[in-house]
């Protein structure tokens, strides 16, 4: 009877908490658009369209040219701080592209430098595209990708400097969002200007007028994931069988990193789970990849299930393991394991409905050189790299000795439902619960 009660206050509580979230939601819209409004009366005019940006003695223009201003001029402008109050400004949709490497991730919260996200808004603030600081932009992110992982279409979207006035100057909101041609022209290409002044290893590659109630994580429909490995001797057709296993709506807890605080459903719709081959080879070894589509992601999402993938592919463990995991009555605790590697994972798409994202063919032109630059810098290296390989002894390719060596690690594993566990959920909410009593508790008997 007492667990029956103790079930139906945890399932009123969190009805309780999703009510509170989405009314958050609709108060932060209600705010973005108040503030808005009075950013615009309070400074309509200002003495003349600040369109550009200091960098020492040079701008540029909201075209991406680059041109000279003497001393006085530059004073005149006082393009000290980078950030405008009381300017045009829309609301838009950037989508990002960055190598993820020398990176802490793409937030910017655990002040670990550098970021993408503070290398992009030190772009933002010397091409004098904010207007206001981060918190009056109405910022907002599709995902958070960690240290190491790479993006080619993450999607930012907030309040930038604009040329353009909006229809009804009292609504911040009453943007002409079909960009015809003329508009366009008249609009800043903030592709180019953001693309002249950003790291090499981040460019942007669109951005599309939105409403203001849009947000970069909460209006995305669909995230797609790639994971490239070599194929190496893996079992292609038990990988495949296993990773059909996850597409639908499952409990993901067993293949994540828990954050019992902040996280309290698990669940997760997984559209497609696929593997295929990429154009790329070497020697008798071929490039594969994982393409994974769903709605969202939780913390480490993708490299634990790549990680008991791999597990699969090699023979170590059933594709019958992953329904196990899936299982969180019978599995409520995590088996401990090691996540896979960062570097081969990339954001590849987000999708958002009626979102088009626009660029120039000047800034298409100028982003389509860089990375072919880059694809040539790396084909050299790979290419000097492989040299040096043959240059090495040739290796004797003795076949019992491989086949030793994949016995000798199939009799060290330990299976994944052998292995020590981590906390349940739930073991973890009644630590928290416990530590929140004691605090209160210490905070009484001071006062």
């Amino acid at each position: 009877m007492s667990t029956s009660l103790d079930t139906d206050s945890v399932d009123a509580l969190r009805s309780q908490i999703d009510s509170l979230r989405m009314r958050i939601n609709e108060l932060e819209v209600q705010n973005a658009k108040l503030s808005s409004q009075l950013s615009r009366c309070s400074c309509q005019k200002m003495e003349d369209e600040i369109s550009c940006v200091v960098e020492g003695g040079s701008v540029v223009d909201g075209n991406g040219e680059s041109m000279k201003l003497d001393k006085k001029t530059r004073k005149k402008k006082d393009c000290k701080t980078g950030i405008l109050e009381h300017h045009p400004r829309r609301y838009v949709a950037l989508r990002l592209m960055y190598f993820g490497q020398r990176f802490y991730g793409f937030a910017s919260e655990a002040q670990m430098d550098p970021t993408v996200e503070s290398e992009i808004f030190k772009a933002l603030e010397k091409t004098r595209l904010l207007v206001g600081d981060k918190k009056k932009s109405q910022y907002s992110r599709c995902g958070r990708t960690d240290k190491g992982v790479s993006s080619f279409g993450q999607v930012i979207s907030l309040f930038l400097r604009s040329n353009l006035q909006p229809k009804n100057t009292d609504d911040a909101n009453s943007w002409e969002l079909s960009i015809e041609r003329d508009v366009l022209d008249a609009e800043i290409d903030y592709v180019r200007v953001l693309n002249r002044v950003l790291p090499k290893d981040i460019r942007v590659t669109g951005w599309c007028p939105v409403p203001i109630d849009f947000s970069a994580r909460f209006s995305c429909m669909s995230r797609e994931y790639k994971y490239f490995f070599w194929r190496d001797n893996l079992d292609i057709r038990a990988m495949e069988s296993a990773g059909q296993k996850f597409v639908g709506d499952h409990d993901f807890r067993n293949f994540c990193k828990m954050d019992a605080f902040n996280v309290h459903n698990y669940k997760r719709h997984i559209t497609s789970f696929e593997l295929s081959p990429c154009d790329k080879r070497l020697e008798s070894n071929e490039l594969w990849c994982f393409k994974i589509k769903g709605s969202a992601f939780l913390w480490h999402q993708v490299r634990c299930m790549i990680a008991v993938m791999f597990m699969v592919g090699q023979g170590l463990e059933s594709p019958n393991v992953i329904d196990a995991l899936l299982d969180t009555d019978g599995t409520p605790r995590k088996p401990q394991y090691t996540m896979a590697p960062e570097m081969p994972l990339v954001l590849q798409s987000c999708e958002f409905e009626g979102v088009r994202f626009i660029c120039s063919s000047d800034a298409r032109q100028a982003l389509h050189l860089h990375l072919e630059d880059a694809y040539r810098t790396y084909e050299l290296q790979a290419a000097m790299t492989h040299e040096a390989l043959l240059s090495c002894l040739p290796q004797e390719h003795d076949q019992s000795l491989s086949s030793a060596k994949q016995k000798k690690k199939a009799a060290s594993h330990i299976s994944l439902m052998s292995r020590p566990t981590e906390p349940s959920y739930e073991e973890r909410r009644a630590k928290l619960n416990l530590k929140q009593e004691v605090c209160e508790l210490s905070d009484d008997q001071s006062m």
